[in-house]
């Protein structure tokens, strides 16, 4: 999976990094890396995480189609915050969605890391669909997502991936960064 591998990962950077400035040009390169990943975590067993990318090409497409028809600002689409109301169930629901899956993949396949894998993969779902909708909060999901799955993709051997997320990391610090202050503004 090397090539592969540094593929996805080369082209997940580009698409974070657009992300980052907010551009809606970043969802090819989000296309492409998911799809490339499907067959990185299927054949390293994370089957949450392989599944997750059948969930995030989807997503990607809407992501796209929304933030072509979102309001611009500074040469970007316009962030905004989520109310108390709805980031407290943004956070329940994510927690129940955790547990739900997790649970089948522990007693339902052979994969190696169940509820680590879930975690990561039931706080993704949240953090994607919350920057399609160009949530602030969806940053605060990804920097904890890429401290997660730093530690699970350097367990099952996926070194560029732990690297990359590694680097995910460092980017989605900067987003949260960022998105705060145009959210300000």
């Amino acid at each position: 999976m090397g090539g592969i591998e540094i593929a996805a990962a080369l082209l997940g950077v580009i698409n974070v990094l657009l992300v980052v400035r907010r551009s809606v040009w970043n969802y090819p390169f989000g296309i492409a890396m998911v799809s490339l990943y499907f067959f990185v975590f299927w054949e390293a067993k994370l089957y949450s995480d392989a599944l997750l990318q059948i969930f995030f090409f989807l997503i990607q497409i809407y992501g796209w189609w929304a933030w072509v028809h979102a309001d611009r600002v500074d040469h970007g689409v316009a962030v905004g915050w989520l109310g108390n109301r709805a980031r407290t169930g943004w956070l329940v629901g994510t927690a129940v969605a955790i547990i739900g899956w997790g649970t089948g993949m522990a007693r339902f396949t052979d994969a190696v890391a169940p509820f680590a894998d879930a975690t990561v993969a039931g706080m993704s779902v949240s953090a994607q669909i919350l920057q399609s909708l160009r949530k602030v909060e969806s940053w605060v999901l990804w920097v904890s997502v890429d401290i997660l799955a730093i530690g699970l993709f350097a367990w099952r051997g996926l070194n560029v991936t732990a690297a990359l997320y590694g680097l995910f990391l460092i980017l989605a610090a900067i987003g949260l960064i960022e998105w705060r202050r145009k959210a300000r503004a």
